[in-house]
């Protein structure tokens, strides 16, 4: 997998354990190719339509990546997936 991007330092990501509770197939707007949403409200792991973003703290608190790379962790995951934020 490749680089990410996380929250601003207005809305960091947060941290903890979470779990993937929806995927989405080109959710449209800035999420890019793929979606899958965490435990957390409104917070989740997609793709980008910037990915010049890819590597700076600008999120909503979101983790954003390249969409080649969304796409390959979208299909190795199922939903009910724990994901750790550390």
């Amino acid at each position: 997998m490749g680089t990410t991007s996380v929250g601003k330092p207005s809305t960091p990501t947060p941290k903890g354990t979470f779990k993937i509770i929806n995927k989405a197939v080109n959710p449209g707007g800035p999420f890019g190719s793929r979606w899958m949403g965490l435990s957390k409200p409104h917070i989740g792991i997609h793709g980008t339509n910037n990915p010049a973003s890819i590597g700076k703290a600008v999120s909503h608190g979101c983790i954003r990546m390249y969409n080649k790379d969304v796409i390959e962790l979208y299909n190795l995951v199922p939903i009910g997936t724990i994901v750790k934020i550390i």
